[in-house]
């Protein structure tokens, strides 16, 4: 239980730097364009809500057929695949939202970018932000959690000179 909080809140940081910047960039274009933006904390809402996703989808291993070739391939196919999975639940949680205060089911589909385009390009978006997440998560099961955990938080070793380490 406690282990699965702990990667529950890692998820949910990452999640909430990505979208953080994502408003963050937002904010900056339509300021540019003189209209107002409050930010809600939308992004620390949807980031807890898509962590719980993360974290369900991440106990179904749907790509046995990349087992035994380069990591990259678990890579991209899982970050295309749960940002896909990302888009389709913000649709999903922003209909649901717009049903509940009384709007029509048209009224509560939300427009991201101007529709098909624009969730293309969220979805493109979103699967290059989790390249970074599923980079680390294969080397930690490439490498093993506690060496990549060393490799990235200790100091690194001194390099040796050459032929040391046949000695």
């Amino acid at each position: 239980m406690l282990a699965e909080l702990k990667r529950m809140a890692a998820i949910f940081a990452y999640l909430w730097t990505v979208f953080g910047i994502l408003v963050l960039h937002e904010w900056i274009v339509l300021s540019r364009h003189g209209i107002d933006y409050r930010f809600y904390g939308l992004a620390f809402v949807n980031s807890w809500i898509l962590a719980k996703v993360v974290l369900v989808t991440e106990h179904f291993d749907v790509l046995p057929r990349w087992v035994g070739r380069p990591p990259i391939y678990r890579i991209v196919t899982r970050s295309i695949g749960l940002a896909l999975i990302l888009v389709a639940a913000y649709a999903l949680e922003e209909t649901v939202i717009g049903l509940v205060r009384g709007r029509s089911l048209a009224d509560s589909l939300p427009m991201v970018g101007g529709g098909v385009h624009g969730y293309l390009a969220i979805s493109v978006i979103m699967a290059v932000a989790l390249v970074p997440y599923f980079t680390v998560r294969e080397l930690g099961r490439v490498l093993g959690r506690e060496r990549l955990r060393a490799l990235i938080l200790s100091e690194p070793a001194p390099p040796s000179r050459l032929g040391e380490e046949d000695r």
